[in-house]
């Protein structure tokens, strides 16, 4: 069950120390409707955590840290976009750009900067979900949430005294040379490191990232020279152009539009979605997007116009073909859906998704034969068990070319492979009835009702055999509760 709340009503670290002390295995997630954030728990220790669009993330640290250089980064990051679902740490260690080791003291450190900065959120919602695991597949280190909450709070106290003298990243500070001339002054390692990177140039972004520091850090750094007299404001950037402004407004809207749906807060993501359409009409990613947050609202003719619109801008690709022709299957426009269908069983030949709905697509047309062509190829490429709904696909697909007992034995396995799945149990039951094994067919729906009471279907399956072995009064109890 999911623990929800308001920031309002109960402080982030309050919500962590309760998780701790409860040993709550899990993801704490955190919206304030423009920011999105993660945390992970194992045990009640943290193992992860992350923000969409904020300036943490490992290529970031490496590159600031100059652990590596820009064209390894952008190496690693070729690589990345050829194989999805590589760690860009991963791609670094494999390329000997980086060391294990050293890959792990940067995660722990993007891990530890993420929380500071959460702990700073006062507005906003969060939701706590048991037994999520985050995407990061290296070695997680547990990290003690007590520890952290000490440093968060100095954090949060020393960052309201820092933004009184930086209220922005886009300020421009110089050094007083003359103040630098006192022999006596002595500096921290920190406040060395950004002394020669402040030249009334540089805003003080340009300088954290040259500087190899955290926010937090070289802020607290730039805060101390400020204080001391040493720097002072002498204006604001303009630095960033108009196209580059825009990049990053689009990826902004992006990444949060895809955190959110991944935590089925649809609205607001389909919110960041039209965004990323105004800001760039030609988008062809966003429309797609949108058609599955359509879709999984039901909103099935909207779907198809979100869908179509991706294939006007983006091209024909075989992802977007296959979701409009479920999209087009949905609002009965089952010609296009089948030229739909073919286009991306055409397109995506290893793809077992397709084939498995275009099995489907078939028994709504009664092509049992075909249907039953697209399950064998759909199987073929699926590593291990198929899923329950291939099994009850290709279950009525040989029942729809009448080879029951083919499709009984199948049914078999079905429940073998899923024996808690009371819809592949009810099917095994309608056919062991339809190949004459009456007996079976009762002591399985009735046991599918001992385990799974309230699926309607089997009551009324269960009160059609009674009726039809004359036992018409305990027939007519299954018909009621169906």
């Amino acid at each position: 069950m999911a623990i929800k709340g308001s920031l309002k009503e109960a402080s982030l670290p309050d919500v962590v120390q309760l998780l701790f002390f409860g040993r709550r295995t899990g993801c704490l997630t955190l919206s304030d409707r423009q920011r999105f954030g993660s945390v992970f728990f194992e045990d009640g220790w943290i193992t992860y955590a992350t923000i969409v669009n904020r300036r943490d993330r490992i290529g970031d640290i490496l590159l600031r840290s100059s652990v590596i250089t820009r064209e390894q980064l952008d190496q690693a990051l070729s690589l990345q976009r050829m194989a999805r679902g590589r760690r860009l740490g991963e791609i670094l260690v494999s390329l000997g750009a980086l060391a294990p080791d050293e890959l792990k003291r940067v995660v722990r450190l993007q891990i530890e900067e993420a929380v500071y900065s959460l702990f700073a959120w006062t507005v906003g919602t969060f939701t706590f979900e048991a037994g999520v695991r985050p995407e990061w597949e290296g070695d997680l280190e547990r990290i003690n949430p007590e520890n952290l909450l000490l440093e968060g709070a100095r954090r949060i106290d020393e960052w309201s005294l820092i933004e009184k003298k930086i209220p922005s990243f886009d300020l421009v500070f110089a050094l007083d040379k003359t103040a630098l001339a006192n022999e006596s002054l002595s500096f921290t390692e920190a406040q060395r490191r950004i002394l020669f990177l402040i030249d009334g140039t540089r805003d003080t972004r340009e300088v954290i990232d040259a500087s190899g520091l955290s926010d937090f850090e070289a802020a607290q750094a730039l805060f101390g020279l400020i204080t001391a007299g040493l720097a002072q404001r002498i204006g604001t950037s303009a630095r960033t152009t108009p196209s580059r402004l825009l990049e990053a407004q689009i990826e902004e809207h992006r990444n949060l539009g895809i955190a959110f749906l991944r935590t089925e807060m649809l609205d607001e993501a389909a919110r960041e979605f039209r965004r990323v359409m105004e800001l760039r009409p030609s988008e062809g990613a966003a429309p797609f997007l949108l058609g599955v947050i359509a879709a999984r609202q039901g909103r099935w003719p909207e779907a198809v116009d979100c869908f179509r619109q991706s294939l006007d801008r983006a091209g024909p690709r075989g992802h977007v073909i296959h979701n409009l022709a479920v999209a087009l299957e949905e609002v009965g426009r089952l010609d296009q859906a089948e030229a739909m269908f073919t286009e991306a069983a055409g397109r995506l030949p290893d793809h077992p998704l397709v084939f498995l709905n275009w099995g489907l697509f078939g028994l709504r047309r009664d092509e049992g034969s075909a249907a039953w062509a697209r399950f064998e190829r759909a199987r073929e490429l699926m590593p291990g068990t198929p899923p329950p709904l291939w099994y009850f696909g290709a279950t009525l697909a040989l029942a729809q070319q009448e080879q029951l007992e083919r499709a009984l034995d199948l049914a078999r396995e079905a429940v073998a492979g899923h024996p808690a799945h009371p819809v592949l149990r009810n099917n095994l039951a309608v056919l062991a009835e339809a190949t004459g094994d009456t007996a079976s067919a009762e002591t399985i729906l009735r046991e599918t009702l001992r385990d799974d009471p309230p699926l309607p279907q089997v009551h009324k399956n269960l009160g059609d055999l009674l009726y039809r072995s004359g036992r018409y009064e305990d027939a007519s109890q299954f018909y009621e509760r169906a």
